[in-house]
């Protein structure tokens, strides 16, 4: 009997990482950092709930830190099996795993400087650079879609094109059952592509499964209907208005794919006059290497409106590299496009650049994807009057912009179709990868399309379901590592909005008498 238990992303977008025990061989489908409040974000330092020694293989569908960034972790404690994956998921990995060990070790050093000044011992860093090149040298490439490879006898799996970035992939997955005789079919679709998309094809896939593995992110909202020289207006009259205020157009964006996106459609912008004459930088080292792999595969990739030999090369954008070069971004004070990750704004240089825009009354601050709850970017596009980064309370006085078809996830609606299209499905649909709110309405939704509600399934945290014929039984939860509640918001997300509250309430007092008065109160609930 076959056993399939997920242990991330699962009523939350991040750290994606499924286990399947077929009975003879056990492995993973993606092995993800989790992403967004600090609680969540603690996740990633503790225990694996499995042991990644008994993990004969892993599968990745691509190449996104939400799917692969802890798999130096993995196999610095124990994993010794080959990963798989698409060839430009391997070449991505080249660069993304040492930037993220890279990451690692800095952000430990500094705060062990921190330790060190309140006599606390010095902690590790999740990984190292060491860790991440032991990953690497187990990756195996899969040259295309669609052909069969068999990573333990008598599994066999294949790749198909999920749309998403480059070289993402669903995966599927054929094994005998043990107590049928028959052979089990699942698919795992990874994260899923809209249908409108440059550089990629629509999502494809086979149909009648036994089981459906499907992402949830945008499962309870559908997109306006664009097409990709309309979106290319939407960016257009997005940087026309920014630009005209005067200010910067400051742009939060994911390294891989989204950055890519976006140069591509400046670039069409600029080579015929479309908008203002600016500088694009694009601040992100790990974002200019990407950018050479899209250029490698430059070949592979459709929809594309410029000149393959001129793809990401206009005279006006600058691919920033060293911090010195992204201090000096910080001097200008208008002008200017600034593209930095991370895209959610919780980490990285792109917080330098909001802090140094937002305040200001003609930089506009203008949001390309989704902004997972408890990141800064989902503070700000919630419309705070006031935010809060590296410890310093900042207004917002800056246009705060939201531009919803560059998200390379699929919508409600081609969810629901990608779904459908992969019907008959025997056993049972898996919601994953989505916010709980997200997965009931998209549950609802599929059977009003005929779904048997009964088959469809929302399985919590570390939930673990044993696939039997024509059905799906919960076993229940393998390990309790975080409250349902806090996987949206926390104790520290509750403590910001209230030092942001405090701050305000004590500015806009009319005297220090009501300011004491405020403090006083405070002080007696302590």
């Amino acid at each position: 009997m076959a056993t399939l238990t997920f242990y991330g992303a699962a009523g939350t977008v991040t750290g994606s990482c499924s286990m399947l025990d077929t009975g003879t061989t056990r492995f993973l489908v993606d092995c993800g950092l989790f992403q967004g409040n600090k609680t969540i974000r603690k996740l990633n330092d503790g225990d694996f709930p499995f042991n990644p020694a008994d993990a004969g293989f892993l599968v990745l569908t691509h190449a996104h830190i939400d799917h692969s960034g802890l798999l130096p972790k993995l196999v610095k404690h124990g994993f010794s099996g080959p990963i798989y994956a698409t060839e430009p998921t391997c070449d991505l990995l080249d660069f993304m795993l040492r930037d993220s060990a890279k990451i690692q070790m800095s952000n430990t050093e500094r705060w062990n400087r921190k330790r060190q000044r309140k006599g606390l011992e010095p902690v590790e860093p999740l990984y190292t650079d060491v860790d991440a090149e032991n990953t690497l040298r187990l990756l195996r490439p899969i040259g295309g879609y669609e052909e069969w490879f068999e990573p333990a006898p008598g599994i066999r799996i294949r790749f198909w094109n999920a749309g998403h970035i480059l070289g993402s992939a669903s995966a599927e997955v054929k094994f005998p059952d043990g107590d049928t005789g028959n052979t089990m079919r699942l698919l795992f679709s990874g994260d899923i592509g809209p249908e409108q998309k440059v550089f990629h094809p629509e999502p494809e896939a086979e149909t009648g499964f036994d089981y459906i593995i499907c992402e949830s992110t945008y499962g309870d909202r559908d997109r306006d209907d664009y097409t990709l020289e309309k979106r290319r207006d939407m960016l257009r009259k997005e940087l026309v208005r920014g630009l005209s205020a005067g200010g910067n157009v400051v742009i939060p964006a994911f390294a891989v794919e989204r950055s890519q996106e976006l140069l591509h459609d400046i670039g069409v912008l600029l080579a015929n006059g479309d908008m203002p004459n600016a500088t694009v930088f694009l601040d992100s080292p790990l974002a200019k290497n990407v950018t050479e792999v899209f250029i490698k595969h430059a070949d592979t990739l459709s929809d594309v409106a410029i000149d393959n030999g001129q793809l990401f090369r206009d005279p006006q954008f600058r691919l920033v590299q060293n911090v010195e070069e992204s201090k000096a971004i910080n001097r200008i004070d208008g002008g200017a496009v600034i593209i930095s990750a991370s895209g959610m704004a919780d980490a990285g240089r792109i917080q330098h650049h909001i802090k140094n825009n937002i305040w200001r009354r003609n930089a506009t601050i203008l949001f390309v994807g989704y902004q997972a709850p408890g990141t800064l970017g989902h503070v700000i596009t919630s419309g705070a009057d006031m935010v809060r980064i590296h410890g310093k309370e900042y207004v917002v006085n800056a246009d705060i912009r939201r531009l919803g078809n560059y998200s390379a996830h699929a919508d409600q609606g081609e969810l629901i179709d990608w779904i459908m299209e992969r019907t008959p499905v025997s056993g049972g649909i898996f919601l994953n990868h989505g916010d709980d709110d997200t997965r009931e309405e998209l549950a609802r939704l599929l059977a009003d399309r005929g779904i048997d509600a009964g088959h469809i399934h929302m399985p919590q945290f570390d939930e673990s379901f044993e696939l039997v014929a024509g059905d799906a039984r919960s076993k229940g939860r393998v390990a309790q590592r975080i409250p349902a509640d806090e996987l949206l918001t926390d104790w520290n997300n509750d403590y910001a909005a209230f030092i942001v509250a405090l701050t305000q309430q004590l500015n806009t007092a009319d005297n220090d008498a009501e300011r004491r008065a405020l403090i006083k109160r405070l002080q007696g609930a302590l």
